[in-house]
């Protein structure tokens, strides 16, 4: 399940609680957008146990962050457990596949390589 709304206005500071914000679903994940940019996307999704993600790649540099439980990767052809406080990094077109192996929250945030932005 996607909500539409991003958390934040990309153009504007702001705070937000991650715990707070992080929904879950009983059969599924959920996904919530906290900023979206041409060149970014922060994206918190919450897994219920078992649930996964298929193999698939991104064109964005991906950058993930597990907030809270446990979750099985596989990158690349190479199975990991994350757990929360861990961070796993992907360049663009890495093949990867997650499963939740207890209910688990994770931050990804996937990057645009080339795109310019504005001064920072």
């Amino acid at each position: 399940m996607k909500t539409n709304a991003s958390l934040f206005d990309p153009d504007a500071a702001g705070l937000v609680s991650l715990p707070g914000n992080t929904q879950f679903s009983p059969q599924g994940i959920v996904s919530r957008a906290l900023v979206t940019t041409p060149g970014m996307r922060v994206t918190l999704f919450g897994f219920a146990e078992g649930q996964e993600l298929t193999e698939h790649a991104s064109s964005s540099r991906a950058i993930v962050q597990v907030l809270s439980g446990r979750s099985e990767w596989t990158v690349a052809g190479v199975r990991m457990d994350v757990g929360a406080g861990e961070v796993l990094h992907m360049p663009p077109g890495t093949r990867h596949a997650v499963r939740a192996a207890e209910p688990f929250s994770m931050l990804l945030t996937l990057v645009k390589e080339g795109v310019s932005s504005r001064d920072e």
